[in-house]
């Protein structure tokens, strides 16, 4: 079945977070996870209506809050290739700790947690042991 209903190379799925200071969550995306920006548009006052953003094989969206659309803090799972780097990354990018990476005897992923500056939950993991 051909794909054209979509973007080339976009899932099907993608988060939309309406934040506040968009462009600091993107400068945090950027400098954590390594997004890149593939499409964005800004209102006619500057502020970012809509940005897609790729996370590896994902895109994540998002848009600046406004009256109309109130921001709504979210929260996002994504699998990294190694969650020390990036939960380290984030942090020096203005996240705010929710928990360290860890591992649970239970669980095959080693798990952390960060808040961007927009109060976006990132959850952040990396299997290390079959599940």
């Amino acid at each position: 079945m051909p794909d054209d209903w979509k973007p080339h190379g976009y899932p099907q799925l993608s988060p939309y977070l309406v934040t506040r200071g968009a462009p600091e969550v993107i400068a945090f995306l950027e400098a954590a996870f390594d997004a890149k920006v593939l499409r964005r548009y800004d209102r006619p006052d500057g502020t970012i209506m809509h940005v897609e953003l790729r996370i590896g094989d994902s895109v994540v969206m998002l848009g600046e809050g406004t009256d109309k659309w109130p921001p709504i803090e979210g929260q996002v799972h994504l699998y990294v290739p190694d969650v020390d780097e990036a939960y380290r990354r984030g942090l020096a990018a203005g996240g705010v700790s929710i928990t360290p990476p860890a591992e649970r005897e239970d669980d095959p992923d080693r798990r952390g947690g960060l808040r961007d500056p927009s109060g976006n939950s990132w959850w952040i993991a990396t299997q290390v042991r079959p599940g």
